[in-house]
């Protein structure tokens, strides 16, 4: 079981994306009001966090908050984990202890994987969620308790309440408001400011003169994957990037098992589709080949056109990241740039 107290520090949190801004708005609207929040996010995401800048932005700031992993809790722990129990409750109990409720009386107690919680568990923590009481372990009397609840999962409780894995009267106390924390994929113009920070706090641990340079390559390559461990993913691979080239980050090193004696297995393949990569290039020359060139258009004119729609599809994709952008078209940001200022005005035009 993991148990400890969030420091203020953990309320920092950066982005300058409408999606990151949109949640943090929704995120401060929460923290007002004195109900259970449910946080739904996939891993990597900041659950914690967000439930951190909820506790700190609210009027229990001053008093503790409890952070409470459910998924390493055991049946035979959990009534006196979180509720504690009075001496003599039973074998080994030689004095009485405080359960997690008592220690966040007047703040927060922070649910983290909710959805590995046992069902006995959740029954317990219904009691009090709808009472404000508890009971330690072989006490006699009912204990009051002000807790504000924040739980945070990344299963699917809907559907784990609809198969009776969790309980739906729980999910109803619990779901006051649901705050879903938006995917780093969501967040193209938030990776860059992440990265650069992520180096930089790096290049300080280490003690490193200077700060970060990041080469055009080790740019495309943060735009280019698809970051399915999100934040948490993105910070442990910069800071990789920083312990190992320094202030000049000229690659992305994605993998920490890459290596040159890795035995190499080749993925099967098969004769229908041999590769998508190769299926998808031959398509598109097929295509462009099927139809005859218009030679009444001069060439010159034919190509700027083709720029200006790889520059308007780039733009929309990337949310006008510009070097978001540049990545997506395979190009360095100085030439992204030059072709940009050639069709700036036909595009902000359209």
């Amino acid at each position: 079981m993991t148990t400890r107290n969030t420091s203020p520090a953990l309320t920092e949190a950066l982005g300058s994306s409408d999606a990151f801004l949109s949640f943090q708005e929704d995120l401060s609207r929460a923290a007002a009001v004195e109900r259970p929040i449910l946080i739904i996010g996939e891993r990597g995401t900041g659950k914690e966090l967000a439930a951190a800048r909820l506790h700190y932005l609210s009027s229990r700031w001053q008093k503790p908050m409890i952070t409470v992993n459910c998924a390493s809790l055991t049946e035979s722990l959990l009534e006196s984990e979180l509720f504690g129990h009075e001496a003599g409750a039973f074998t080994g109990a030689a004095g009485r202890r405080t359960g997690r409720f008592e220690q966040a009386d007047g703040g927060t107690l922070f649910l983290d994987e909710i959805g590995a919680m046992p069902l006995r568990m959740q029954e317990a923590i219904l009691r009090v969620v709808e009472y404000g009481t508890m009971q330690r372990v072989g006490g006699s009397r009912p204990l009051q308790v002000d807790v504000r609840i924040i739980a945070a999962t990344n299963a699917d409780l809907p559907a784990m309440a609809a198969k009776g894995t969790f309980k739906p009267d729980l999910l109803d106390r619990l779901s006051f408001e649901v705050l879903t924390l938006p995917p780093l994929r969501e967040r193209g113009e938030d990776i860059l400011l992440l990265a650069e920070r992520f180096a930089a706090s790096m290049i300080v641990e280490m003690g490193l003169p200077g700060l970060p340079e990041l080469s055009d390559a080790f740019i495309a390559a943060l735009y280019r994957h698809p970051w399915p461990g999100n934040v948490r993913e993105l910070k442990n691979t910069v800071e990789r990037a920083v312990f190992r080239q320094g202030t000049q980050l000229g690659e992305l090193p994605l993998s920490p098992f890459a290596s040159p004696y890795t035995p190499h297995v080749p993925h099967p393949t098969t004769a229908a589709e041999p590769c998508r990569e190769i299926s998808d290039a031959t398509a598109t020359m097929q295509a462009a080949t099927d139809q005859p060139p218009d030679l009444s258009r001069p060439l010159q004119s034919v190509l700027e056109e083709i720029e200006m729609r790889y520059l308007a599809e780039a733009l929309q994709r990337a949310k006008h990241n510009q070097r978001h952008a540049a990545a997506l078209m395979g190009l360095r940001y100085h030439q992204f740039r030059g072709l940009y200022r050639k069709h700036k005005q036909a595009i902000e035009g359209t």
